[in-house]
């Protein structure tokens, strides 16, 4: 069982308001860090591999870091829960700043593996954390006001990290591309060590070690699966069919360990919730679709409309400007009204529809077309990217919050993992058939090695073979869009069956007086 004091503060409630936008600015200074890691490291890879060698294993350089985040989140969602937010928080800023300053350091590629792993396991922590403290410090029905500044981080990591990580890498050199987390994590160090106020934690009861085990196992394998799947090996490989078996294994024991444990780290009670389970499949197929989105849109538009690959990230600013804008107005009605069951089923259906347009683009489409198209695209997940966490939060006790939110959290990085193994392997097996109807024997060779070519290889083909690339590249995005289209329609599906719990915490209603606040956290002394 766990202890739990609370020392309230005398006017406790005349100090959060004046601390609770530098605590805001310091959580997301922390999502930040780590969103915008892999986006810059994206850019300065074949630099790093030019210094370092081993590019037989480059693509771990990102699965490492990309397994040990899946793999820990669980864990630091748990730990909060258990031991106190503020110190797990902090903990899992200070784990991500020794992974990237080692990793800066890294002498050759089986280093800077290893450090990234270290900086992956803080990661995890870092997104939970931010969540968890989030739901914690705000009631649900307030937290819509800052569901922007949220969605803009993202839009920012998104749009920034590609441009900022190639002039790092151009004016510093690649190692800074880790560095620069250094005095961003130290600014959200200090800012949350001084002034985030959360309850006292004690916990007797001891860690599920097992649990976290077979977790671990069953996500790694997983994650290994949706990389390594038609890439590193076939899919009806000796390896790929070992891992999917020692996957459903590890987790069926997990799910058959945690009704037995006595502090499980994830506890199953939480799915008895239907707005919970539905919000993780919402989650699930959002992750899956945005992920993809990202990865095979700017393709698209450097191969067949000839844009530039040094402004990449900038690319996809219709759908990001269009999710920023969509998310805010979501989180400021569901504040003002605390009404939000429109938003899940809206923001399904224009994901439906964007999706489906996205896949009518060929050699011919005009960038303003496709920008448009990726609007669409971004107004329907930017009704659904924070409001998942939102009523994910609402539908369980604050005692477990943490891995509410770990788990949510969880369900989008695993369909973002799926997403983007399913939809490659269905765009490059797509790629490879045109190619080889209209190039034929060349059109084989060119993409033997890679679906996906770089500007510079491009430019090398014949026209012939270019021409031929570029109708590949269009009936690839085709199909991969298709199915992010399908897949959406699951979304939409649960989203119909949400049902409109009432948020809790305070919001003005129609006569202007604020509801009774209902179960909302103490804010009391920091840890």
């Amino acid at each position: 069982m766990t202890d739990t004091t609370d020392t309230p503060v005398a006017d406790a409630g005349e100090k959060q308001p004046k601390s609770v936008r530098v605590v805001l600015l310091a959580l997301m200074i922390a999502m930040m860090l780590a969103m915008l890691d892999n986006m810059i490291i994206g850019t300065a890879m074949p630099t790093i591999v030019g210094e370092l060698g081993g590019l037989e294993h480059l693509s771990w350089v990102v699965t490492a870091y990309t397994l040990a985040t899946a793999a820990s989140t669980p864990l630091w969602g748990k730990l909060g829960d258990m031991y106190g937010r503020k110190g797990t928080f902090l903990s899992s800023i200070v784990l991500f700043l020794i992974g990237s300053a080692l990793s800066g350091m890294a002498q050759n590629m089986g280093e800077l593996i290893g450090f990234r792993a270290v900086q992956g396991l803080g990661a995890g922590g870092l997104m939970v954390g931010v969540m968890a403290i989030i739901g914690d410090l705000i009631p649900p029905r307030e937290r819509g006001k800052y569901q922007g500044m949220m969605a803009g981080v993202m839009a920012l990591a998104m749009i920034g990290g590609p441009l900022v990580g190639g002039t790092i890498t151009d004016n510093w050199g690649w190692r800074w591309a880790f560095y620069i987390n250094l005095p961003l994590g130290a600014v959200a160090l200090v800012a949350v060590s001084a002034v985030l106020h959360l309850p006292k934690k004690r916990s007797k009861a001891r860690i599920d070690y097992l649990g976290a085990a077979l977790l671990t196992v069953g996500i790694t394998a997983i994650v290994l699966v949706t990389t390594w799947g038609g890439t590193e090996y076939a899919w009806s490989s000796a390896r790929i069919m070992e891992l999917i078996g020692i996957g459903v294994a590890a987790l069926v024991g997990f799910v058959f360990w945690q009704t037995r444990a006595a502090e499980p780290v994830l506890p199953l009670h939480i799915f008895r919730s239907l707005n919970f389970t539905l919000m993780s499949v919402i989650g699930f197929i959002t992750g899956f679709v945005m992920f993809g989105a990202t990865l095979f849109l700017p393709l698209y538009q450097q191969s067949v409309q000839g844009a530039s690959a040094t402004n990449s990230g900038l690319l996809l600013l219709p759908m990001l400007g269009a999710m920023l804008v969509t998310s805010m107005v979501a989180g400021r009605v569901t504040t003002n009204t605390g009404r939000y069951k429109v938003f899940p089923v809206a923001g399904s259906a224009l994901m439906i529809v964007g999706l489906y347009l996205l896949s009518t683009m060929d050699t011919g489409t005009s960038r303003l077309t496709s920008g448009i198209f990726m609007a669409v695209v971004g107004l329907g997940m930017g009704c659904l990217m924070q409001i998942t966490m939102l009523v994910a939060q609402n539908s369980v006790e604050m005692k477990d919050m943490g891995v509410a939110s770990s788990s949510t959290t969880l369900f989008r990085t695993l369909g973002s993992s799926f997403g983007v193994a399913i939809m490659g392997a269905l765009f490059n097996n797509r790629v490879q058939d045109v190619m080889s109807e209209r190039a034929g024997a060349l059109g084989s060779k060119v993409t033997e090695q890679s679906a996906q070519l770089d500007a510079k290889s491009l430019e090398k083909l014949p026209v012939l073979a270019r021409e031929a690339y570029q109708h590949a590249v269009s009936a690839g995005t085709h199909s991969a869009f298709l199915l992010g289209a399908v897949v959406a329609v699951v979304a939409l599906a649960a989203a119909v069956f949400v049902k409109e719990v009432p948020l809790r915490g305070a919001g003005p209603k129609e006569d202007g007086k604020p509801d009774a606040p209902a179960a909302q956290p103490p804010v009391v002394e920091a840890v």
